[in-house]
């Protein structure tokens, strides 16, 4: 038995989208009580830290409607059916920049948020980037603008609150680390 687990007694699927689903499991707690655990079911994403030659991190603007507004995010996107993290990272990256990067390296994978979500996002390191003439295009129905910010730029866009989602934020501190150990 693995250490406080909730062993399931019925699970039901109450929504299935595009991106998610979400499912209620009826669940035994360690003492024997009973709970209800909401469950959304993310097949998975990946994100990158693209770093130019001159050591400006390649990020990107859009709208998340969650949200309600704009911020600033490294580029990033949902695994497909089957795909592997390192052709997806490769793919969001030339689809949402236009880049594509000749030496890209894995650094971490983590759960966004672990108390209601499976999602597992992998983070790859990418260097040596090559902007494409006929780049990949990205899905219909989202509109970036890509932007290159020093690292200084986006310790201000952190402080402004236009970089507020987590892999971005470990991404500027990958930096913050990169920069004090002179790599």
């Amino acid at each position: 038995m693995k250490k406080f687990e909730e062993k399931t007694i019925s699970s039901e699927k109450v929504f299935a989208g595009k991106v998610i689903s979400l499912q209620v499991d009826e669940v035994v707690l360690p003492d024997g009580k009973h709970s209800k655990r909401e469950i959304v079911k993310h097949p998975g994403a990946v994100a990158v830290i693209a770093i130019t030659p001159d050591n400006k991190m390649i990020m990107v603007e859009q709208y998340r409607k969650p949200l309600e507004r704009s911020v600033v995010e490294i580029p990033a996107g949902k695994l497909e059916k089957g795909e592997e993290p390192l052709y997806c990272a490769a793919r969001e990256l030339e689809e949402e920049t236009g880049y594509e990067s000749k030496k890209m390296e894995h650094l971490i994978s983590f759960y966004t948020s672990p108390g209601f979500a499976d999602e597992l996002i992998h983070i790859f390191l990418a260097e040596d980037l090559v902007k494409k003439e006929n780049a990949a295009a990205g899905d219909d129905d989202e509109f970036v603008e890509v932007l290159e910010l020093t690292l200084d730029e986006a310790e201000e866009y952190v402080r402004m609150g236009k970089i507020y989602d987590a892999k971005t934020a470990y991404a500027v501190q990958f930096m913050q680390l990169r920069k004090a150990l002179n790599r």
